[in-house]
């Protein structure tokens, strides 16, 4: 099996220092052991991805040194795979529609019977108002709706996952294990090796999150594990703040038959007050400072590579 990590921007902005350390993270570990670095394009979000941040992604990466097989892969061109995996998972009764937009769901989320909201991988965790009303009617009558968003019923798959967890695979692995995945870099508060979780936590810190998004035909969390097994990617190596979401694609990769690769989760790049960074955070951005005429050296000291 050849060695293949990925870097995998949206082209809704400029590049910034942290997208240059995980590239060029990725980048050198896959050439460290004679493998392949992919370059993937995410442009599922069709209402904020420009064809001009695209060329630029390709000209900074470039100018980092940084080099990949093409044509690179691109989510927008891909959206038929998507409705594919949602068909097989409509059809296992494990999504259901749902048309809360974000007021309702903060107000249902901190209603008295609730508690206070909690918060998970995309935000406030959902609290399940559509999959009780869906639950009311016969779900079975209705094939799989276009048009409005999709949620994945978590209890419901995780129920079904742990059917396909062997915990024997682990001695230590507790029997309400779901799934887990190896850890080779750190998580926010130091996780490493072998991850495991419960159902319970899934639905404790997680939630009901969204599959399937309202023009998009799909998600992040769908596309990015379909796209990670398409390409054979071996080695995910992405940023800590996307740590706590990896359950999410564990859990999908198993409900889906796809292999699950190994996770390189590293520190993020932050500013003098300790924030990461962000893409609106033009200062920062690798073109301006390759029009300062930084060099390449001078990044990679920048961000302790």
């Amino acid at each position: 099996m050849i060695f293949r990590t990925r870097f995998a921007p949206s082209p809704t902005g400029p590049l910034h220092l942290g997208h240059a350390y995980s590239a060029m993270f990725a980048h050198d570990l896959a050439v460290s052991e004679n493998g392949q670095f992919l370059l993937r394009i995410e442009d599922i979000d069709r209402s904020r991805s420009r064809s001009h941040w695209e060329q630029q992604i390709y000209d900074d990466l470039n100018w980092l040194g940084l080099r990949w097989p093409v044509p690179v892969m691109r989510q927008s061109e891909r959206l038929a795979v998507y409705d594919k995996a949602l068909d097989t998972l409509w059809e296992q009764g494990l999504l259901y529609p749902c048309t809360c937009n974000r007021r309702d769901i903060a107000v249902a989320a901190s209603a008295p019977q609730e508690g206070a909201p909690l918060h998970g991988p995309d935000g406030i965790i959902y609290p399940g108002t559509c999959r009780r009303r869906w639950e009311q009617i016969c779900s079975d009558r209705y094939s799989r709706p276009k048009d409005i968003p999709l949620r994945l019923d978590i209890a419901a798959a995780a129920r079904q996952a742990q059917g396909l967890f062997h915990p024997a695979v682990i001695p230590d692995a507790p029997n309400s294990s779901v799934a887990r995945f190896q850890e080779l870099g750190q998580g926010p508060d130091g996780e490493t090796g072998i991850i495991q979780f419960t159902a319970e936590e899934l639905e404790s810190t997680i939630g009901d999150v969204v599959l399937s998004r309202r023009n998009m035909g799909t998600s992040y969390h769908l596309s990015v594990v379909l796209d990670d097994a398409a390409q054979k990617i071996t080695h995910v190596v992405r940023g800590q703040d996307l740590f706590e979401a990896t359950r999410i694609h564990v859990l999908l990769q198993a409900l889906l038959g796809l292999p699950t690769p190994l996770y390189y989760h590293h520190q993020l790049v932050r500013d003098e007050a300790g924030k990461r960074l962000a893409k609106r955070d033009d200062a920062r951005a690798i073109a301006k400072y390759r029009a300062d005429g930084v060099t390449t050296a001078d990044v990679r000291s920048m961000v302790g590579l």
